[in-house]
């Protein structure tokens, strides 16, 4: 197979859905055939995948840092490229900018366009417009983008009910999310080495976030509990591992409150074996997005045997269980704060909450891949009969 996936994002810049992009397009290439990735540019950033990159114009996306706007067209040298390239299907897992291309390749060569739901736009038109009117105008966009390709799929359940909600009638198929982690065999070591580099003690509760530093992962309220837990006198180090818009707001917020001897701000990391490291070393980690639809983040802490607290019924509580592989509070910054300090109290059960993430929420990208493959290759069929058909039916 000959496949183009589409994005809006991707290296250097690290979110859930550039994650997923190239893990479809490095198992693909690795398995079964051709695959590449066609994305905004990003000044400065030289790829080195094992598949081909093919940037296009971009202009900086002043409301959402560090985020490119891709402008396709007129960029003559990538439309020469994208002819060369005998694709047979595209896969847009954006309804910009990527998603607009991917939908004229595939109608100008008759061939099948599937996109993927991955993110809750109303909630990031909301942000930046300031109006719900507006952010309902954004999302009718995004659903007239679905109904123009030929397979729409999502992530899980709960967000083909996101999707509903927006107004897609359409048919929607779940394919699940992987992660590109492994069962650690060093953990201890990994322990110590963050230890070392973040000067903590060996005893010393650390808790972690990693993703966007944008208002929309609920971070306020993260942060606000963080402050009842030091109010209560309960110890800890925070570490946010990320960037986002909302960055440098967070950091005052957390000055404000008294925070900071807490808690460490990492950045943008891109080392992912160090990011493992953290997942190691970290008690417990906190996810309060009500945002978020799949969270991979979630699944690499549990790869690491470590828990995540998320809140309850969120779209990305979906396969865990309070108490069981997970644990789950209200949308509160106080029962937040109490969930964290019930869970690290009973060291016991945190190891074994540990222990089930990782055994029932660890599903690796290349298995993940392989369904792919199957349901790509269906689709390939099934448009090739389709056009046989027409052709039969025009000569008849």
């Amino acid at each position: 197979m000959i496949i183009g996936q589409f994005n809006d994002s991707f290296p250097p810049i690290m979110d859930g859905v550039a994650n997923v992009t190239r893990n479809y397009a490095y198992w693909l290439q690795q398995k079964y055939g051709t695959c590449y990735v066609v994305t905004p540019a990003f000044p400065g950033y030289q790829d080195q995948e094992p598949f081909e990159v093919i940037r296009y114009f971009s202009l900086p996306l002043l409301m959402r840092r560090p985020y490119r706007l891709g402008v396709p067209y007129p960029d003559y040298n990538l439309m020469k490229r994208l002819r060369t390239i005998p694709f047979d299907l595209v896969h847009a897992h954006s309804p910009f900018s990527s998603g607009r291309l991917a939908l004229r390749v595939a109608r100008a060569r008759g061939i099948p366009v599937v996109a993927t739901f991955h993110s809750k736009f109303y909630d990031d038109f909301r942000e930046v417009v300031r109006s719900d009117k507006l952010a309902q105008l954004g999302v009718k966009h995004v659903v007239d983008f679905f109904n123009a390709v030929d397979a729409v799929w999502t992530v899980n359940e709960a967000t083909v009910k996101t999707l509903r909600d927006y107004g897609y009638r359409g048919p929607v198929e779940v394919v699940n999310n992987g992660i590109d982690f492994t069962p650690l065999s060093d953990r201890e070591s990994r322990r110590e080495e963050v230890n070392g580099r973040l000067h903590l003690a060996p005893d010393e509760n650390m808790l972690l976030f990693v993703g966007q530093h944008i208002w929309q992962k609920n971070v306020k309220l993260l942060i606000e509990a963080l402050k009842y837990l030091r109010d209560w006198g309960f110890p800890f180090k925070m570490v946010f591992v990320g960037t986002g818009y909302a960055q440098e707001a967070m950091q005052e917020m957390v000055k404000n409150l008294g925070l900071a001897p807490q808690t460490i701000f990492m950045g943008n990391l891109q080392d992912r074996e160090f990011l493992k490291s953290l997942y190691a070393r970290a008690d417990l980690f906190l996810f309060p997005s009500l945002y978020d639809t799949a969270a991979i983040v979630v699944r690499e802490a549990a790869a690491a045997q470590c828990p995540a607290v998320v809140i309850e019924k969120a779209n990305c509580a979906e396969g865990l269980v309070d108490g069981f592989n997970s644990f789950q509070a209200q949308n509160d910054p106080e029962a937040f704060a109490r969930k964290i300090k019930e869970a690290l109290t009973d060291q016991a059960r945190l190891l074994e909450v540990g222990r089930n993430a990782q055994q029932t929420l660890c599903r690796h990208w290349e298995q993940v891949v392989d369904e792919v493959a199957l349901k790509y290759q269906a689709l390939i069929d099934q448009f090739a009969l389709k056009k046989k058909k027409v052709f039969r039916l025009a000569l008849s």
